[in-house]
C-alpha cells in the first residue's frame, strides 16, 4: 500500500491484492525481511505509473 507495488503486481497477474501482499510479507519474514525490502524498493522504481484517473463511464 505504500507505493502500490503489490497491488500493481496483483492487477498484472490477475490475483487478489490482499493475497499478493500477504505472500510478500510471508516471504519477507522468512528471508530475514531485508531482501524483501530491497526487492520492494527496486520494484517501486521499475514499475510503470498507473495513468488512469479512476473508472471511465461511457454514456452513449
Amino acid at each position: 500500500m505504500i507505493a502500490g507495488v503489490c497491488g500493481g503486481l496483483a492487477e498484472f497477474i490477475g490475483w487478489d491484492p490482499t493475497l499478493v501482499r500477504l505472500l510478500y510479507v510471508i516471504l519477507s519474514v522468512f528471508s530475514a525481511a531485508f531482501p524483501g525490502i530491497i526487492v520492494y524498493i527496486i520494484a517501486w522504481f521499475l514499475m510503470p505509473k498507473d495513468n488512469s484517473n479512476g473508472p471511465v463511464i461511457d454514456i452513449d
